[in-house]
């Protein structure tokens, strides 16, 4: 196992939450992650991604200004810092991994086993 997310749960509105997606073995602080989700009965949508050494950063529009994606190499983590939480937020969250970053899911080769994330 490579990618593993933790931080999911249940949220109010308004409320904050913090994913964290912690890589190991051959993921390593030379890759560039993302944050996706996918809600019930939709297709995948690209969150955040960025790179090896955090330097660069991109949002959807969907999330700007609400949600971050630091990385700490350091623990082999990045987060999600999600706030001001609406209920079409809602989804199951997954990270991924590759050696270089972009929007689309095919980017990266590497996936987690997803979180979910229920905004009432």
């Amino acid at each position: 196992v490579q990618l593993v997310e933790s931080g999911g749960g249940s949220v109010q509105a308004g409320g904050s939450l913090r994913l964290s997606c912690t890589h190991s073995g051959y993921i390593s602080s030379r890759h560039c992650m993302g944050w996706f989700r996918q809600a019930p009965g939709k297709g995948l949508e690209f969150l955040s991604t960025i790179t090896t050494s955090g330097g660069a950063t991109y949002y959807a529009d969907s999330v700007k200004g609400r949600f971050t994606i630091p990385r700490d190499n350091a623990k082999n983590t990045v987060y999600l810092q999600m706030s001001s939480l609406k209920p079409e937020d809602t989804a199951v969250y997954y990270c991924a991994a590759d050696r270089t970053a972009g929007i689309q899911s095919d980017t990266y080769g590497y996936w987690g086993q997803g979180t979910q994330v229920t905004v009432s």
